[in-house]
């Protein structure tokens, strides 16, 4: 997409948090380590975004504050927060979370990812499609959108 085509021509752009440092705990197996929201955070924060060349943590579109995990039910809910209300891709960003997020955690987890309530002018459509499992499996069905997605999610350094 060229950038006289960019929806949001001037995004904000965020620091970046500094990565979390491993404890020896953690490092320990026969100790138990339940997951929580910055876990959970730093699996989503380096997936690119699909028309900037930054990360969805930089663009604020994801927030540790936004996450909510319960281990004892096995369930994770991420709200994104698109960069403006009319963002034609919070379909394929919460596409691009939820496919990380299956692919990285137990399968014991359901995951939900929705939009931040009030962020976006299709709230409610873009979180009936992502909660559908039919439309979901159809879509990663699809060898395009699937590039797509891999391409959002594979980990690339920046600066």
């Amino acid at each position: 997409m060229s950038v006289d085509q960019l929806e949001n021509q001037n995004p904000d752009v965020y620091t970046k948090l500094d990565e979390r440092p491993s404890t020896l705990e953690e490092e320990d197996d026969s100790v138990v380590d339940e997951f929580d929201s910055r876990e959970i955070f730093d699996l989503i924060r380096h997936i690119n975004d699909p028309e900037h060349p930054l990360t969805l943590e930089q663009l604020h579109v994801v927030q540790e504050d936004l996450i909510d995990i319960d281990n004892g039910n096995g369930t994770v809910d991420v709200h994104f927060t698109p960069t403006i209300p009319h963002c034609s891709m919070a379909t394929l960003i919460g596409l691009s979370i939820r496919v990380k997020l299956l692919r990285c955690l137990p399968a014991r987890f359901k995951v939900r990812v929705e939009v931040t309530p009030g962020t976006h002018n299709a709230e409610l459509q873009v979180n009936k499609q992502l909660a559908d499992k039919e439309r979901v499996a159809a879509a990663l069905e699809n060898s395009h959108l699937i590039k797509v997605i891999n391409q959002c999610i594979s980990f690339r350094a920046r600066a």
